[in-house]
């Protein structure tokens, strides 16, 4: 077994490991934290067969936006982890089921692309890596050329989406408090700061004159 075979075995080890405790961590930031090692581990194994673009993009995209952004969410909300547990058993058996269905679909495509790998007639061109070759450039001409109109309708259904959440963030809420950005942005300083000019020392009031009947 050479190194580049015993770096995939571990890395895969550390990624299964990782994703079995983002599933069975009772704290959701435990959980968030070992989703972010399994990204790390998944880029290394794409590292190894030579798809550098999308393993810096893995790590870019959903470990240096999504997940920082998803742990700030659970750190602020305060959620309660015993009620999201709750009904945890209760469905595990279709979970369970689920995932072996989905683990032996997985195993009979990958069985395949295997066998299809021992033929080396059946090695696709763009696998034969010669000098000068870039996957991200083969890539890139994919995506603009074969794949452009699936790859338009993701960014008009992502735009979508960006417009749908900021219209439910803006919304007008009884138990909210609305401010208008175009006033803030029209205000002065003289409308928020007025400066109020006061002596440094104040001399205390005199007492008042002590009565006789007081005394008695």
């Amino acid at each position: 077994m050479d190194v580049k075979t015993g770096l995939f075995y571990l890395f895969s080890a550390v990624l299964l490991f990782a994703a079995f405790r983002v599933i069975t961590a009772r704290n959701p930031v435990y959980a968030a934290l070992y989703l972010v090692l399994a990204f790390f581990q998944a880029a290394a194994v794409w590292i190894l067969l030579k798809a550098e673009f999308l393993a810096i993009s893995l790590v870019l995209v959903y470990v240096g936006a999504v997940m920082v952004l998803f742990l700030f969410v659970v750190m602020m909300l305060d959620i309660n982890v015993d009620s999201l547990r709750a009904g945890f058993w209760k469905h595990f058996p279709l979970a369970a089921s689920v995932g072996a269905l989905i683990a032996l679909e997985m195993a009979a495509v990958l069985m395949g692309g295997f066998r299809l790998g021992e033929d080396p007639k059946a090695v696709p061109a763009a696998a034969q890596a010669v000098a000068g070759y870039s996957n991200t450039k083969e890539l890139g001409k994919l995506l603009y050329t074969q794949y452009l109109y699936p790859l338009e309708i993701a960014a008009v259904i992502l735009l979508v989406a960006i417009i749908a959440a900021i219209a439910l963030t803006l919304r007008t809420r009884k138990d909210s408090k609305h401010m208008d950005p175009a006033q803030q942005v029209r205000v002065k300083a003289r409308d928020r700061v007025q400066l109020v000019k006061q002596d440094p020392t104040v001399a205390a009031p005199p007492a008042p004159p002590a009565v006789e009947g007081d005394k008695a």
